[in-house]
């Protein structure tokens, strides 16, 4: 017998389809020689510190740092994971092999990896490597199922970064707790989180030192035509004024005219990253919210594997293309002209030197259905714009510069006209939201007449008064390009994917990074923008030592995990760095001067504000597949098309479907059915024997059901 665990029980379910392993089991599905069982994620994680000795209970300074002898694993103290575990532990036993059906990831090969440790496997292990949860994706995956050693470095990596994290986390967390942490309240620390916030306080410092300024600028109209002084601003409205004069007494000339032709390249497909700043700049989704959307997507075939930090695809999928096009019914105006031609083949999408553990996230060929919230609806229709604008033909550009001069002061001005849009078709239709885009998008739709070198006449000047300004606050968008680029401004999309590699976080903890932070109150949120707090402000200043707060240095570690991944860097010499930089910390720490950090109160108004305009996220139900029939109470409970029902049906009969008395139930009323016996009030029955249109669902004794 052959045994596939898979991450969620959501996924064993499609996997068990294709390999017709259909017999419905306690905590797997059987048949066809197959086994499908599954995880919920972690089932295994790293032993805290009391479970290497009854000291470390209390968290005392003086027995810091808390470095094992060698790390173990335990299982995650839960009833369903306990109880998930024993049936994988049992399956391992039995089975002949076992095939890793885990996330295509490198948490996904961790999780997988611990439980396997955990179940003593002995057995071979095979690994299905996918990316998407399509029949076709998952059929081609078991005819080209690879060796698990293939994966070692993955799962070495993985592991490296989950030891670095506990042995910085535990111990400066302790460490400053204790030292500056006034027995008020935790001070956390992480090797991600530290240097993240250390980027917001910085530019809060920043912002809070700017001092605005004044200043003066020259400019003249001449025929219809804006033009800007080439000189720097003017400080004084005095000096403004007299350059004024100036202006009035001296005709307009033009120097030069240049009209020059160009190209604007097509955007990039999404990674992770850049899903997750497009729908913050557009929709205003945190990071969280946009990966739960993209996964919930993934799950239901509509889009590849989500977690991914790359832009580009394997040539191998350039075969696959037309298809997925033709599949995307609701965008066939804008597919149509693709398909009158092959598709190109452009470095610039498909390059397998670019492409890591997976491509980029592309929509599969099962188009979305009707069933999609609004919010994945949105997301996906990023996606698949994106999708269909890599293939379109470049933008064409003109960009008209013009110099002028009023007796000796130069001037210049600069249009820019679209000549043939492109892939800027695409999102003809779409709005510009962001106002400095419009200001921008103002200036370069100036219309410019031509001009001759060496015209004159008369113009009209002005001046024009500004004010400097601070910089920016970090928006989520902003700060998840920060955290890819360790800190640098990078607008250049290849620069920025150079820069990757010594980005801090990997793209599918990045947003959990930013939510840990305002977990903890180091920041909150001001409409998008984000607010280093007082505490957070504290923390950091508390922090002496660079490296826990350099995002340039974190970054060095980031690319030191990625070696490990290709099997260029050890990775117990990883463990022996950050074990010695724990080391000299906390000497450093606790003979140094003590302190107490004042802690952020939670302002009621704030909280508000943030629940008004972050979406709200959906609290996630336990799956069918951990809740225990309520009649048998002895087997599971499975959902088929038209009802929930328990896995042993045939002996127990224990059966809900999803229509009552004409009305369709939320996977919500009919759990709370199950688990709770009851239903809130409910409205809009249609179809009840004696003409109620609402009230309570309940279960009565021989599991039927009423409504009172």
């Amino acid at each position: 017998m052959k045994l596939c665990i898979a991450e969620k029980p959501s996924v064993a379910r499609d996997i068990a389809k294709v390999l017709g392993a259909t017999t419905p089991k306690q905590g797997y599905m059987e048949g066809n020689g197959y086994c499908v069982t599954w995880t919920f994620g972690h089932l295994c994680t790293l032993k805290e510190p009391h479970d290497y000795g009854p000291q470390y209970k209390s968290w005392n300074l003086f027995l810091l740092p808390i470095i094992p002898n060698s790390f173990g694993i335990k299982l995650i103290p839960n009833k369903g994971v306990e109880n998930q575990f024993k049936v994988i532990e049992k399956l391992v036993e039995e089975c002949d092999e076992v095939i890793n059906c885990g996330d295509a990831g490198q948490e996904g090969e961790l999780i997988q990896r611990w439980v396997l440790q955990k179940a003593k496997c002995n057995k071979p292990i095979q690994r299905l490597w996918i990316s998407s949860l399509t029949e076709e994706a998952i059929k081609e995956g078991f005819a080209s199922l690879k060796p698990a050693e293939d994966y070692k470095n993955l799962y070495l990596a993985g592991n490296a970064r989950a030891i670095g994290d506990w042995l910085l986390g535990i111990n400066a967390t302790r460490l400053f707790t204790k030292k500056f942490g006034g027995n008020k309240a935790v001070l956390s620390i992480g090797r991600v989180q530290t240097p993240t916030l250390a980027m917001l306080v910085q530019r809060q410092k920043e912002i809070d030192a700017f001092t605005t300024e004044e200043y003066w600028e020259l400019k003249t109209k001449y025929r219809d035509v804006i033009f800007n002084a080439a000189i720097d601003r003017l400080k004084t409205l005095e000096r403004a004024e007299k350059g004024l004069e100036y202006l009035k007494v001296n005709p307009f000339e033009i120097v030069s005219f240049e009209i020059k032709e160009g190209k604007e390249k097509n955007p990039r497909l999404f990674d992770l990253t850049g899903l997750q700043v497009e729908a913050n700049k557009k929709y205003g989704y945190s990071a969280e919210n946009t990966l739960n959307y993209i996964q919930s997507l993934y799950e239901k075939k509509h889009v590849t594997y989500p977690r991914v930090d790359t832009t580009y695809l394997s040539e191998s999928l350039y075969p696959k293309i037309e298809g997925i096009l033709q599949k995307m019914y609701p965008y066939q105006d804008l597919i149509a002209p693709l398909l009158e031609a092959p598709i190109p083949k452009s470095k610039a999408v498909f390059d397998d030197t670019k492409v890591t553990d997976h491509h980029a996230i592309i929509p599969t060929e099962i188009p979305p259905s009707q069933n999609l919230s609004r919010e994945e609806k949105l997301i996906y229709d990023l996606i698949a714009k994106r999708f269909i604008a890599v293939f379109y033909p470049e933008c064409k550009i003109s960009n008209t510069l013009v110099e002028g001069k009023v007796g000796t002061i130069p001037f210049k001005t600069s249009g820019r006209q679209i000549l043939e849009p492109g892939w800027r078709a695409v999102y003809s239709k779409e709005l510009k939201e962001d106002p400095t885009d419009k200001e921008k998008e103002k200036e370069e739709e100036q219309t410019i007449p031509e001009f001759i070198a060496g015209e004159t006449g008369p113009h009209d000047p002005m001046i024009h008064q500004g004010k400097t300004s601070p910089p920016k606050p970090y928006t989520e968008a902003t700060l998840l390009r920060a955290m890819e680029t360790a800190g640098k401004q990078v607008e250049d999309e290849e620069l920025r994917e150079l820069l990757k590699n010594n980005g801090i976080g990997r793209p599918s903890t990045r947003a959990n990074i930013i939510e840990t932070l305002f977990k903890r109150k180091y920041i909150e949120k001001k409409r998008k923008n984000l607010i280093a707090t007082q505490t957070g402000i504290q923390l950091i200043d508390t922090i002496e030592d660079e490296l826990l707060k350099s995002p340039e240095l974190t970054g060095e570690w980031e690319s030191k995990l990625r070696k490990i991944e290709k099997g260029e860097y050890e990775a117990n010499l990883f463990k022996e760095e950050l074990i010695q930089m724990v080391t000299e910390l906390t000497a450093k720490v606790v003979y140094g001067k003590g302190k107490v950090i004042t802690l952020q109160e939670e302002e009621k108004e704030e909280v508000k504000e943030k629940k008004k305009r972050e979406p709200a996220q959906k609290k996630e139900l336990q799956s069918w597949e951990e809740t225990k029939c309520p009649k048998c109470k002895d087997h599971t409970l499975m959902k088929g098309k038209t009802a929930v029902g328990c896995s042993d049906f045939k002996n127990c009969g224990f059966k809900i479907s999803f229509e009552i008395f004409g009305k369709k139930l939320s996977d919500k009323q009919l759990m709370d059915l199950v688990v709770k016996g009851k239903t809130s009030k409910l409205k809009g029955f249609t179809a009840h024997p004696e003409g109620l249109a609402e009230g309570i669902l309940s279960l009565t004794d021989d599991f039927q059901v009423q409504l009172n």
